[in-house]
Formats: C-alpha cells, structure tokens, sequence
C-alpha cells in the first residue's frame, strides 16, 4: 500500500519556474506551492493556467500555502525555487520544515546551495535551461525546453534521495538527468551571466554589445578572475582554460543571445535587486578568501548595487 502513495512536493518561491514545475508534478504527486498572493488568489479561485510546451490545461490540484503553518508534515522533499536574494528569507521563514528534508534548488546564480546547507542536511542542486514566464496571475508559459535538467547531491548523503526526485520529475515527464558534479553545472551556466549580464544591464545594452572592443575587455577580466576562483575552489569547468570558453562565448554565446537584454537589465529597470551578489559579488568573495584579486568582478558588482541603490540616478 506504501508504494502506492504519491508523494508530497513542498515548492518555495514559486514564480515562473516553480509555478511551472508545480502544474506539471500534479499529475504524478501532491504538491504544495508558496507563491505571491496575487498567484495564490487566482490559482484558488479557477485553478493554474498552464500553456506551452508543457501542455494547455488549467490544474484544479496544486495547493498554495501562505506560511509554514500550511504545511502537511507528510511533505517529502523542498524543492526552492525563489530568486536567489529572496533564498535566506524564505529559508529562514521555512526554516521547521526544511530541517531534516531533502531540498533542492533550482535557482540561477552560485551560492544559494550553501545558504540552504545551513537549513538542513541534504542538499540537491539544479540547473534548468527550459524558458518559463509568467502571463498573469496564476498563469504561466512554458515557452521551450533547450534541455533535460540537471540535478545531482550538492551536500549530505543526498543519494537515495536525488533518485526520489528525479524519479517523481521523470514521471511527470520533464526530462531529467542525473550530475555527478553539479558543482560544475552550476558553474557553467552562471559563466554567460557573470560575463556579460551585469555590464549589459548598466549599459541598457542587449548581450551583443559584448563584441564592442571596449567592452569585450572588460569581459575577458571577468572571465579571466572566474576561471581564477574556479580553480582555487576545485571547480571543474568543461573549458581547460579561460581563453577557451572566451572562444566559445563570443563564438557561440554572444550571438546566440544577441538581441537579448539580460534578466539583470530588467530587474534594474523595474527597481528590484539584482542577484548580483550570486555572479560577480560571489566571485569577489571567493577571490577574497582564497587571496586572489578580482578587481573586474568586484567592480562591477559595486556599480551594480549602486545603481540598485540609486534608481533615479539611471
């Protein structure tokens, strides 16, 4: 009868992404979602619109909770999905609920696995590629998916447990695969935001502004300082050498993105903080405690939060 039983999904921060990952794991589990008000209202009223590749359906069955106190104790296993400057805040809010679960987190930037770690034992990180936006309250597009994601132990003895997850996602049909070193994931795709996402946002510029000369300097000490830390820390990067993945960013990535005004140019302009301090000012800090200088990253991330700190001033 045990086997029967469909597991229990706790969902933090639920915006795009965990909206999203909340409709589709219905199908297959109970799901619990803290969201904003305005999504929680709406998704009580007539239910979680879902369109896109994921399929066109409204789900009746994903249940918002608006504190800890909402929370069954049957939950399984924590899956964040909040911006990572909200990561401290909604773990110290859950803090009674996420100690002793499984939790994961499928968040962009570095350093939100280590914030989670001080919660609880067992810590899974994530990277998800596929594009999800929000179109309203309650309401969301699952645009493209560019590949599986990736899910792999960050902390803890997280094994039994990371094959729990990825069994209940790949029974939902999202597809799903297991890293050995997520450490490295994570990494690699903070890479593009690191290099060319914080000098774009306070150019107003779109990524392919990164080919300027001027520009394309600056990048190459970002990289550079990255690539430095990277090694203090035992990272493994798929790229040997910083002149590497340079090749390759402006041989694949800057035009691939081109036309695109990173999440950090919007996230300036509608005066909300940035997660800059999980790109550039993570890389400062590492730099810092291993003794190595990182005067581009640290650069940018002080124009970075001064421009969060001084609207007007843009």
């Amino acid at each position: 009868m045990e086997s029967l039983k469909r597991p229990a999904v706790l969902i933090l921060g639920a915006g795009a992404v965990g909206l999203s990952l909340a409709g589709r794991l219905s199908q297959v589990a109970t799901v619990y979602a803290a969201c904003r008000p305005v999504h929680a209202g709406a998704i009580r009223d007539r239910g979680l619109v879902m369109e896109g590749v994921w399929g066109d359906r409204t789900v009746g069955t994903v249940a918002c909770v608006s504190g800890p106190a909402d929370v069954p104790p049957a939950v399984d296993v924590v899956v964040v999905t909040a911006k990572g400057t909200g990561t401290r805040a909604i773990c110290e809010e859950y803090a009674g609920v996420i100690r002793g679960r499984p939790t994961a987190s499928l968040q962009n930037g570095i350093g939100n696995e280590e914030i989670i770690a001080e919660y609880t034992d067992t810590v899974i990180g994530g990277t998800v590629t596929t594009n999800f936006s929000v179109a309203g309250p309650g309401h969301v597009r699952v645009l493209s998916e560019s590949a599986p994601m990736h899910l792999g132990v960050w902390s803890g003895g997280g094994g039994e447990a990371l094959g729990r997850l990825i069994g209940i996602i790949r029974s939902a049909g999202i597809p799903v695969e297991a890293d050995s070193d997520i450490r490295s994931g994570k990494w690699t795709k903070a890479l593009l935001n690191i290099a060319v996402n914080p000098i774009c946002a306070l150019l107003r510029a779109p990524v392919g502004a990164a080919v300027d000369e001027e520009i394309r300097e600056i990048v190459d000490g970002l990289v550079r300082e990255t690539f430095a830390v990277a090694g203090a820390e035992g990272v493994r990067l798929p790229w040997a050498t910083a002149d590497d993945y340079l090749d390759y960013l402006f041989r694949v990535q800057v035009p691939d993105f081109a036309a695109v005004y990173p999440s950090m140019y919007h996230d300036l302009r509608q005066g909300r903080r940035t997660e800059i301090d999980l790109l550039n000012g993570y890389i400062a800090a590492l730099g810092e405690r291993h003794g190595i200088a990182t005067p581009q990253n640290r650069c940018i991330a002080g124009l970075v939060r001064y421009a969060e700190a001084h609207p007007d001033a843009r």
